[in-house]
């Protein structure tokens, strides 16, 4: 292990716990901060904690917003009648990116895991299942992912919402089985929104 300077090697502990971030790459993340006029580096700083203190959950649908309703709620051009489920605010993102999908959304902030300790009751179903009673939803399409976690809440949804008679179904081709929304490409998520089946 090099001899970095306390200060250094502690921002390298730090970035690590980031995701995708191994040593290597902390090593260079530091390497060009160090590289930096301090205004950069003040302007980066000033950034993190904006956003730490501006950006919080839309009231509505969960997604990350910076007032009581995101961009996509407050949207008049989106179809209010049609709601995605999705797992994370970074797989509204994705969908967004393919250009496919003009309903909106509904984030649980995350999924079904008995072995992690998280059950229904740890995920935004209660919001979810009012929206769908109240505001007179023609379909639902679940997106969770297509792992285990993502398939056990994707089932626990379908009993919940079936009784309720809105069109329900759930993505389709073009995800493999075990992966994550956020990970896929434009071009397959809107081929999955397209085929979606019914449940």
């Amino acid at each position: 292990m090099a001899n970095y300077t306390e200060s250094i090697e502690k921002l390298i502990e730090s970035l690590i716990k980031l995701p995708g971030i191994g040593r290597r790459s902390a090593e260079r993340i530091v390497s060009r901060i160090l590289a930096s006029s301090k205004d950069e580096v003040k302007t980066l700083a000033e950034a993190i904690s904006k956003v730490k203190e501006s950006v919080r959950f839309c009231s509505l649908c969960h997604n990350l917003s910076e007032e009581e309703f995101c961009s996509i709620c407050k949207d008049d051009r989106r179809h209010k009648d049609v709601i995605c489920i999705v797992e994370k605010p970074t797989d509204v993102t994705a969908i967004e990116k393919s250009g496919s999908f003009s309903g909106v959304y509904h984030v649980l902030l995350g999924s079904i895991s008995p072995l992690e300790g998280r059950g229904p009751s740890d995920l935004k179903i209660d919001t979810l299942m009012d929206r769908i009673r109240q505001n007179n939803i023609k379909e639902v399409i679940i997106a969770t992912d297509a792992d285990t976690e993502g398939e056990t809440t994707a089932l626990y949804l379908t009993k919940l919402i079936k009784p309720l008679g809105v069109k329900l179904s759930r993505i389709g081709l073009g995800l493999p089985v075990g992966s994550n929304l956020e990970y896929a490409d434009s071009n397959t998520l809107s081929k999955s929104l397209e085929s979606r089946r019914s449940i």
